[in-house]
């Protein structure tokens, strides 16, 4: 139901009330206003994107009951997961972020469904054949958060570290997914406020771009189910409410794994510090990592240190979430300032891409808090 027509109705109650003999103006207090929440994005969120579908689930036996999806496109209930959902979204199959931005097609999206939330996973389109520049599509995300707070100053914005693409849709989409990624918390805390926050939704933990995608660019199952958990604590954090720690993704998006990860590991001294070393996607003579740091004592951290060692020669490019230094084959990582403060059983998680040849041996890592 429109908020227009809640209004009206609500006013000629109280016409009606104000007339009859005995009966005051004033009525019982109106249940809260469902939360509207858009769903923006292109087919990963249309079609038929139903991560929509199990994340409306989880919300719902998570006791967040009174919401609405909203958005002038409808799946028209096509995932058939077995039980009720919301079908209404935003997504447009096939739309970038650019060229939303740019051909200002969201303000009329916005005024028909009056969302108080956004949760936006764009910039896929962007990404094919490698031509538009990562400014140009951080300018374009500006301008869509711009349009979101002419509709409603107070918007909530959730914005997706989106999930990655695999080399074998697009060559050059992996290393762009992950540059994008990378540089979106950073512009997030730039524009956030405290009457409209920016939350950023890691979507891209524990996902993988072959297994978890049907053609290297679109989800299947397991994808959106993925999808689904990742948004899930965002989601939750902006109705208000918390989540265990262990369900809130850390780290920044990957490029296309083309290998089964694997991992090596290691502990530091008990009750301290652990560390698990992971190659998260392997490709020709490159590959990305990544590092989870975590503590494993009974008090907080106020920083965090990790170390290794590469026995096969391998040698970073560019690292995220964290200092990271290399001499010779030592590599020496430090936390960042928003994520060394880690609580008993907290984790951090690091990425980096790094070359390699002939071999790529994963090493030990030992680590310490402080």
């Amino acid at each position: 139901m429109s908020r227009r027509l809640r209004t009206v109705l609500l006013a000629v109650a109280l016409t009606v009330a104000a007339g009859l003999p005995g009966v005051a103006a004033a009525l019982p207090a109106q249940a809260a206003a469902p939360v509207r929440i858009m769903a923006l994005g292109d087919s990963i969120t249309a079609g038929p994107g139903c991560w929509r579908a199990k994340l409306w689930h989880q919300l719902q036996a998570g006791g967040y009951t009174n919401i609405d999806f909203v958005g002038t496109q409808s799946d028209g209930g096509g995932c058939n997961p077995g039980y009720s959902y919301d079908f209404d979204h935003e997504g447009h199959g096939g739309y970038s972020a650019t060229g939303i931005a740019a051909n200002d097609q969201l303000p009329p999206w916005l005024a028909a469904s009056t969302p108080d939330v956004v949760m936006m996973h764009l910039g896929t389109n962007d990404m094919w054949g490698g031509y538009i520049p990562l400014q140009d599509k951080l300018t374009a995300f500006t301008k869509l958060i711009g349009q979101m707070r002419a509709n409603n100053p107070n918007m909530k914005i959730i914005v997706a570290q989106i999930i990655p693409m695999s080399a074998a849709a697009c060559a050059t989409c992996p290393a762009d997914v992950a540059a994008l990624d990378q540089a979106i918390p950073a512009w997030a805390a730039g524009l956030t406020t405290a009457q409209s926050p920016i939350t950023v939704a890691d979507l891209w933990t524990g996902y993988d771009a072959v297994a978890d995608n049907v053609d290297g660019t679109h989800p299947n199952d397991t994808g959106f189910q993925k999808m689904a958990n990742a948004w899930y604590p965002a989601v939750v954090k902006v109705l208000g409410g918390t989540t265990p720690p262990t369900t809130t993704p850390t780290t920044v998006p990957t490029t296309a794994p083309t290998t089964a990860p694997t991992t090596a590991p290691t502990t530091a001294p008990a009750g301290t510090c652990t560390a698990t070393y992971k190659i998260a996607s392997q490709w020709g003579d490159g590959f990305q990592g990544e590092v989870t740091v975590r503590n494993g004592s009974a008090a907080s951290s106020s920083g965090w240190t990790a170390n290794f060692a590469f026995p096969d020669g391998q040698q970073l490019t560019q690292a995220w979430n964290a200092q990271v230094t290399q001499s010779g084959t030592a590599v020496t990582a430090r936390n960042v300032s928003w994520n060394g403060t880690l609580a008993a059983g907290a984790t951090a998680t690091f990425g980096f891409l790094a070359s390699w040849t002939g071999k790529n041996t994963a090493p030990a890592v030992t680590c310490a808090l402080s």
